[in-house]
């Protein structure tokens, strides 16, 4: 197979036929695959240049009322050291995150009923009266569609639910039965009817996923025509059933944000923590695969280690400050740079 006419095809067409998306996803030598890495960088500086944005991870709960395998937060880990910021505590962090350049930030948790729709909402409008140019991000699991309404309502724009798998039967294995991809996409559905900048994903290399599953996420992503798609190896956490798989790996994952990328030419695609976790130039890596995010971590210094999806997640010892200066410095490096901007979608 001519691999550089295909992926020459893919970059001109954004379209890809299965047969070839295969042969992309398995069987590509070195010198095809820093191909496909030219032609994702080239797509995303066309569209973005060489700005990279920051997104200031605020992650105010690590408590959760699902159980899914993989997690390290799993309502079932009795072993994790639980814990809630405060209404202050949040506001404080996006405080801090704004005088440091930040103009999003990104408030996640497990899925904590504790928190209820009022609450998410005072968050929103504290954050938006004191700093009215940050765009907030919402990543706190399946709702009912009123509940996505009331956040849109308060002035939350985006919203970040990744899929995990796009396949019914590997959902089913990473997942209890009481959770179905049936209602994940209800609800991505629901947001982008809503308005939002809608943002979806993968996890690369979990247990049970093969090759059709992941060429069934790539076309439902494309299909769907998510803003924002975040993708990241599966890493395994020593307190969950799935303790002793193997991880993902950095090919893998760079294949695929290098894909994602010239299949969604405008999509926000970040080079995530996990990317850094494996690797500890992951996140450049990432960003010289097609991606143009990073996102550094607001939260207090004190919870970081107990927000622990996964074993080995990096920076959760370090101030805010040093993150961002980190950033920067990593994102030089390799010849972009970091920007005061919200980084919003471009169509």
């Amino acid at each position: 197979m001519n691999y550089k006419q295909v992926i020459d095809t893919l970059y001109e067409t954004t379209k890809i036929v299965p047969d070839d998306l295969r042969a992309l996803l398995t069987s590509m030598d070195a010198e095809d695959e820093a191909y496909l890495y030219e032609k994702a960088r080239d797509v995303r500086e066309r569209i973005y240049g060489k700005d990279v944005y920051l997104r200031g991870l605020i992650e105010f709960s690590n408590y959760c009322k699902n159980n899914c395998y993989y997690c390290g937060i799993r309502a079932d880990n009795h072993k994790a050291d639980r814990y809630r910021l405060s209404h202050e505590d949040i506001v404080h962090c996006a405080n801090q995150g704004y005088a440091l350049g930040f103009r999003t930030v990104v408030l996640q948790s497990g899925e904590d009923l504790s928190y209820t729709d009022e609450d998410i909402c005072d968050l929103v409008r504290a954050i938006k009266r004191q700093h009215p140019d940050v765009a907030i991000t919402l990543s706190i699991g399946e709702k009912e569609k009123e509940s996505y309404q009331k956040y849109f309502n308060a002035g939350a724009e985006r919203y970040l639910l990744r899929q995990e798998t796009s396949n019914p039967k590997h959902y089913g294995m990473l997942h209890p039965k009481e959770l179905s991809i049936a209602h994940r996409k209800q609800c991505l559905s629901d947001l982008k009817e809503i308005g939002y900048q809608v943002g979806g994903g993968i996890m690369v290399g979990t247990p049970g996923q093969k090759v059709e599953h992941v060429m069934e996420d790539l076309y439902y992503m494309q299909d769907f025509g998510f803003h924002m798609i975040g993708i990241g190896p599966f890493i395994p956490h020593q307190d969950t059933p799935f303790r002793d798989e193997k991880a993902g790996t950095l090919l893998d994952t760079l294949h695929l944000i290098a894909i994602i990328r010239l299949m969604n030419p405008h999509v926000l695609l970040p080079a995530t923590t996990a990317l850094g976790t494996i690797d500890p130039r992951g996140r450049e890596m990432g960003i010289l695969a097609g991606a143009n995010v990073v996102m550094p971590n607001l939260s207090p210094r004190g919870v970081r280690k107990k927000y622990m999806l996964y074993d080995g997640k990096i920076c959760t010892g370090d101030e805010a400050a040093e993150c961002h200066r980190c950033m920067e410095r990593r994102m030089e490096s390799i010849g972009y740079h970091v920007v005061v901007d919200r980084g919003d979608y471009k169509n």
